[in-house]
């Protein structure tokens, strides 16, 4: 086991964002597409392209944090002066002369897990870091395009290093919600990943998230933006009850307003009322009876 695995880390600070804390935050996609933050690899250039024209030019496009994956070490000083951060690719996580290099410039760093790697080597990567006096590290599952993403794994690492961890994506979506779901404390995507893409994963991250991932918010408009999430998911979940209720109505043979089951209701609140205990009965018994017949009315103006 290793030293990581022995200490409880809490979030990562990368720019203004706190990966680990709160929301789960999207990483990656076009500078048009809004994410949380960018990131983008001088690996692609193979050395070719001046680290610091590159770095300066994303800078440009992208307000927000963004995270650089350097080509060598020869990078890190552009990367240093312009950067919020670096990622050390999945295949490239086993260089440990840049994994030094990389630590020691005091950025959170982003380590994503190569293609077979163990999990202990992965957690490994950490202890480097550390051992280069850089704390800020933050894990990520899935490191390459032909890498499957191991939700399993990538939880487990979680639950080992107490350090957040993101599920690599690539350019599709598709598994945004059972990452979320699963623990991801962050998504991240290709770095010129299109709109679609990224609305995908942020519905991910604020429905799902909302539901799963508790947050202790510490301002003002971060309590809000947790409430506008959790509305939200709540306007979704009341869209699809109230066509439920809908197709409920057409199935019962006294359908509207004549046929409430009200013994059924009541079960209903107190059922709900285990899950919500604050709540309790008496402040769910109203709610649900406005949701009831919000969703009764829309059925009689359907039908009519």
């Amino acid at each position: 086991m290793t030293f990581a695995a022995h200490i409880h880390r809490g979030a990562v600070p990368i720019g203004d964002l706190r990966v680990g804390a709160g929301p789960a935050v999207l990483i990656g996609g076009a500078a048009h597409t809004a994410p949380d933050a960018r990131w983008i690899s001088l690996r692609e250039h193979h050395g070719r392209r001046d680290a610091g024209d590159a770095v300066r030019e994303a800078r440009a496009a992208f307000a927000g944090p963004l995270l650089v994956e350097p080509f060598s070490a020869g990078d890190l000083p552009a990367v240093q002066a312009a950067a919020d951060g670096l990622v050390i690719g999945g295949e490239w996580m086993q260089d440990f002369g840049l994994v030094r290099a990389v630590a020691r410039l005091g950025l959170p760093v982003v380590v994503r897990r190569g293609p077979g790697a163990t999990l202990e080597e992965w957690l490994a990567i950490v202890d480097y870091c550390v051992a280069e006096g850089n704390d800020e590290v933050v894990l990520c599952e899935g490191g390459s395009r032909t890498h499957t993403l191991d939700l399993t794994l990538m939880r487990e690492a979680r639950e080992r290093s107490g350090r957040p961890v993101l599920a690599w994506l690539g350019d599709d979506a598709g598994l945004a919600g059972a990452a979320v779901a699963a623990g991801a404390d962050g998504l991240m995507l290709a770095p010129e990943c299109g709109r679609d893409a990224v609305a995908a994963a942020r519905e991910a991250v604020t429905l799902v998230g909302a539901i799963l991932r508790e947050e202790s918010p510490e301002t003002v408009v971060a309590a809000r933006r947790a409430i506008d999430r959790v509305d939200a998911a709540l306007a979704t979940l009341l869209e699809r009850r109230a066509a439920l209720a809908g197709t409920i109505q057409r199935l019962k043979p006294v359908g509207g307003f004549a046929g409430r089951d009200m013994d059924r209701e009541r079960r209903l609140v107190a059922a709900m009322a285990e899950r919500a205990p604050t709540l309790g009965e008496p402040g769910l018994a109203p709610i649900m009876n406005a949701v009831i017949e919000a969703g009764l009315r829309l059925a009689e103006e359907r039908d009519r």
